[in-house]
């Protein structure tokens, strides 16, 4: 795997952890403490997109992630 396709994979990840983050945190507690345990995420996330050459292409990344979630429960 080349270094390209690694930290666009890692970007994914971190992308991916702060959704489930954020959804167990917006579900079960209030604002200022889901805030407060989403800042490592969103940090995380915003620094792995860097780092991938796609900061500003969120939008692009979440399609991308939610097409294979798609993918996945489609052929299943």
């Amino acid at each position: 795997m080349n270094a390209t396709r690694s930290a666009e994979l890692a970007a994914a990840q971190a992308c991916l952890r702060l959704l489930h983050t954020a959804r167990a945190a917006l579900t079960g507690c209030e604002p200022a403490t889901a805030a407060s345990l989403l800042a490592l995420p969103i940090a995380e996330a915003d620094e792995a997109l860097d780092r991938a050459g796609l900061a500003g292409n969120e939008a692009w990344l979440l399609e991308k992630l939610y097409d294979l979630g798609t993918e996945k429960r489609v052929h299943t």
